[in-house]
């Protein structure tokens, strides 16, 4: 009887830890998972070496632009946010790169799901918003290897917003094609997850465009036939 007690016990406890849990990720605090940097000063100093400086500002769609934003968005994007990655609050954490008083450049991460789990990506940008550095923070995946060599990074160096803009990231074709056309997936046996990385990058773009650039890059979705925001 003594067993059966705390056998009973310990299932009453994993019932009350579940329900909580549930409680909890229903109340909105799980809702929301952001994408910082792992060492800011040292990976701001690999990726701008000439920096003296940088600043990180805390920016989320709920808090600028609210549901008509995430709409604006998501209509740039051509895919619905879905998920703990991408949602109304997640808040997004950009750097601003300096050199003495200037601003040289920005950093930024996005969360995205992969097919074993979540995919860190981040870009560093110049002024106009082109990419000048890529590379995958976090990452599970067979193809892991292949999507951090350097060989692959490269495949993104000076492409901007404006050459993703006839991308569809839900068929993952290019409309005519061209620069994204011609990104060669390093890992044929990691397509899931090499999607997901064109996603995300595309995502980034929007979201730095959007949230530090005033929307330089609006006027080629504008052309390219997208829904006016």
């Amino acid at each position: 009887m003594e067993g059966y007690d705390k056998r009973g016990a310990r299932i009453k406890k994993l019932i009350l830890i579940t329900m909580a849990l549930i409680a909890f990720e229903s109340s909105g605090l799980l809702a929301a998972v952001g994408c910082d940097l792992n060492d800011p000063d040292r990976d701001v100093k690999r990726l701008f070496p000439e920096s003296t400086g940088y600043k990180a500002i805390y920016v989320s769609i709920g808090k600028k632009g609210g549901e008509p934003l995430l709409g604006d968005i998501e209509s740039r994007l051509g895919d619905r946010f879905k998920g703990l990655y991408e949602n109304i609050d997640v808040p997004y954490t950009m750097y601003r790169i300096y050199k003495g008083p200037e601003v040289i450049g920005y950093i930024h991460g996005v969360n995205q799901k992969g097919h074993y789990g979540g995919i860190q990506v981040f870009l560093a940008l110049d002024l106009e918003g082109t990419i000048k550095a890529f590379y995958v923070q976090k990452l599970t995946s067979k193809g892991a290897g292949a999507f951090r060599d350097e060989a692959f990074a490269r495949e993104f160096k000076g492409l901007s917003l404006k050459d993703f803009v006839h991308y569809d990231v839900v068929s993952g074709k290019e409309t005519p094609p061209g620069k994204i056309t011609a990104i060669k997936n390093p890992a044929p046996d990691s397509a899931d997850d090499f999607a997901a990385i064109l996603r995300a990058v595309k995502k980034n773009l929007i979201l730095v465009d959007e949230f530090l650039l005033d929307n330089k890059h609006l006027h080629y979705f504008k052309s390219a036939g997208g829904p006016k925001p």
